[in-house]
């Protein structure tokens, strides 16, 4: 049940399954629908790992994980699902904020029950456009596109979203260190999903060895995957104040601890970037394959900031996950690490 005893007027089902960053981008639209309307109570679904992201939600906001491979895996257990959600949270609208066949398939039995539902535009036709060089129209920002979604229902949602814990102490986490005066604490995340995504590692090992050399300089390593832990281990055993977070078994509440006394990210276009963004990190982005024009930076981020090449051929990917027509991702490769060290200096220091 909502955290609050006030009755709700209004139950409004959110819908964003997969992946980690863009249900990450829900949370800067989401929660200001909710504080903006305290008498509809929004019952978000998404898997159970992205679920435990929601911190510092308002009262009116209910976060559900769901297994969609196991206990609702197929068409009847999807409907089995949506029957279930209608009838436990007295379903009034939908905000379909994936729009893919699972959620097609849970909106289409809500409206079979009188239900409305409104549903994510994912503007394929300028998509392809961009990437195919027809037109250079950005696609709309995904954080507009969700509030859009809202407000077909008349949802209002004010665009004032600032950072989690905002006004609050931070959450405390037995991992992340006491952060002593004139240090500066720098996040770098290596990875993303697809390598045309990933700044090749052995120049960013040349931009971890440089930053390190600067005294008042603390880096802390994220990453996930065993190849990573891996990776990411060698890096912080051959450069000083580097600490691989992949080492320490730790959760949002422990990221967002470090992200809050963090002063700058150094990020992929991937989930860290978006999670930087919920504590109001800024976060230097370094683009390959994909661009911001295709609508993912991470919100409040500017890309003034960002580093990237004015190539003929970016962007090429929508997600970075097609192979790069030349086989050697250029994009990346001849990005220098001078310059991705000055970028963060000057950041840093300016």
């Amino acid at each position: 049940m909502a955290r609050s005893d006030k009755p709700m007027q209004r139950n409004v089902l959110v819908m964003r399954l997969s992946a980690l960053g863009d249900v990450a981008m829900t949370i800067p639209v989401l929660y200001p629908a909710c504080r903006a309307n305290p008498d509809t109570r929004f019952v978000m679904i998404t898997k159970a790992w992205p679920a435990s992201m929601f911190h510092d939600r308002p009262d009116n906001l209910m976060v559900v994980g769901i297994d969609v491979n196991k206990e609702y895996k197929g068409l009847f257990g999807l409907i089995k699902l949506a029957s279930h959600l209608r009838k436990q949270y007295n379903i009034d609208a939908v905000a379909d904020l994936h729009s893919v066949m699972r959620t097609w398939i849970i909106g289409a039995w809500m409206k079979l029950c009188g239900i409305p539902v409104a549903r994510l535009d994912k503007q394929r036709a300028r998509r392809k456009a961009l990437i195919n060089h027809k037109s250079d129209e950005p696609v709309t920002p995904t954080h507009d596109r969700y509030r859009q979604v809202f407000q077909q229902l008349g949802i209002e949602v004010p665009d004032d979203f600032t950072r989690l814990y905002d006004g609050k102490p931070l959450p405390v986490s037995p991992i992340v260190l006491d952060k002593e005066p004139g240090q500066r604490w720098i996040a770098i995340s290596p990875f993303s999903a697809h390598e045309g995504k990933v700044y090749p590692l052995k120049l960013m090992e040349q931009v971890i060895a440089q930053l390190s050399k600067r005294d008042n300089y603390w880096i802390f390593l994220m990453g996930g995957g065993k190849a990573e832990k891996i990776a990411l281990r060698a890096i912080a055993r051959n450069n000083e104040r580097v600490i691989s977070m992949a080492e320490i078994k730790h959760g949002f509440t422990d990221e967002y601890a470090l992200f809050g006394k963090c002063d700058l990210m150094l990020t992929m276009d991937s989930a860290n970037m978006h999670l930087a963004s919920l504590m109001g990190l800024k976060a230097i982005t370094i683009w390959g394959a994909t661009a911001p024009a295709c609508g993912f930076l991470g919100y409040g981020q500017d890309s003034g900031i960002d580093i990237q090449l004015d190539m003929d051929c970016r962007p090429c990917s929508i997600y970075g996950e097609r192979d790069c027509r030349y086989g050697d991702y250029r994009c990346l490769a001849r990005i220098t690490p001078d310059r991705v060290v000055e970028r963060v200096v000057a950041a840093l220091e300016g």
